[in-house]
Order: structure tokens, then C-alpha cells, then sequence
């Protein structure tokens, strides 16, 4: 609170004592609550794991069959489904652990993948969230060679229909 003191305009000696009160608790950006739901730091982390050199895909065989027969029917979810297959997060109020599950690409060391993986999840979901990511563990669950035709975007079908 800030107490000032005027002199009046009538040139008598009384003053006058007016408060100026703040309203609120502080910075406006510490007012209130932000609640960060499972799906919001998923997505961060999905997008962030396959942003890396020897990512595949994410998910297991049956959940990336799944998704390409969902990406093909009208409104079956399409992107957003494919931004958090193969992660689960578990979000508290300042803390989250995750875990992915990646096909590697053929060639590339598995432990390097997992390590660049984890820095770039780590680095993507604390920057944009603000919570501690406490743990991401990595499931491996396929390689994917040279000669598979299990891509998901389909390029394969028109490599052999050529």
C-alpha cells in the first residue's frame, strides 16, 4: 500500500492522506493453476522422438497396422493419432515419465538412437511444458531394413507398382 500526501488548493495547511491499494497477489502470470493434460506432453514427445536421425516409426507392428488402416478411412483421426502412437505419458503436477516405443532404421546404432531419443524428448517437452521430465524409457520393438515394405506413408506400393 502507498501513502501520499497532497496539500490542498485552498493554501490552509490541511492535508489530505489518499491510499492507493494494488489489487491481485503478484505477477499475473503466477495467478491460478496450469493443468497440462497426458495427450498435450504425448504429442510433444512423439513429435520430438521422431525428429530424430534413425527413427522409423513409433509403435509396435500391430499399433502402426492399425493406424495406416485409420489413416485411410474419412475421419478416422489421421495425424493426430499418428503424433502420439507409441508414447504414454504420465503427467503429475510438476514431474512426467514416458514411454516410447520406436522401430530403428537399419544401420544405426540402437544405444545412439535411444540416447539422442531421450535428449531431444527430454529438451522438447521441458522447454514447452515447464514440468521435469523425471524418466523416458525406450522400447525397441522392430528394425526396419532396407528391403521391408512396411512403410506407413505407402511410397512402397508405388515403387512396386512401377
Amino acid at each position: 500500500m502507498t501513502d501520499t500526501t497532497h496539500t490542498g488548493d485552498s493554501g490552509s495547511d490541511e492535508s489530505r492522506r489518499t491510499s492507493v491499494t494494488k489489487r491481485g497477489g503478484g505477477p499475473a502470470a503466477t495467478r491460478g493453476k496450469t493443468t497440462i493434460a497426458d495427450g498435450v506432453v504425448e504429442k510433444i514427445a512423439g513429435l520430438a522422438a521422431r525428429d530424430v536421425d534413425g527413427v522409423h516409426a513409433m509403435g509396435s507392428g500391430l499399433s502402426r497396422t492399425f493406424g495406416a488402416v485409420r489413416d485411410r478411412v474419412p475421419g478416422g483421426g489421421g495425424s493426430k493419432a499418428n503424433a502420439t502412437r507409441g508414447v504414454k505419458a504420465e503427467v503429475g503436477e510438476v514431474q512426467t515419465a514416458l514411454d516410447l516405443e520406436i522401430v530403428v532404421e537399419y544401420g544405426y546404432a540402437i544405444s545412439d538412437v535411444a540416447g539422442d531419443v531421450r535428449e531431444n524428448v527430454v529438451n522438447a517437452v521441458e522447454r514447452m511444458t515447464g514440468l521435469e521430465v523425471v524418466e523416458v524409457n525406450i522400447a525397441v520393438s522392430d528394425v526396419k531394413l532396407p528391403d521391408d515394405g512396411d512403410d506407413d506413408d505407402g511410397d512402397d506400393d508405388q515403387r512396386r507398382l512401377q
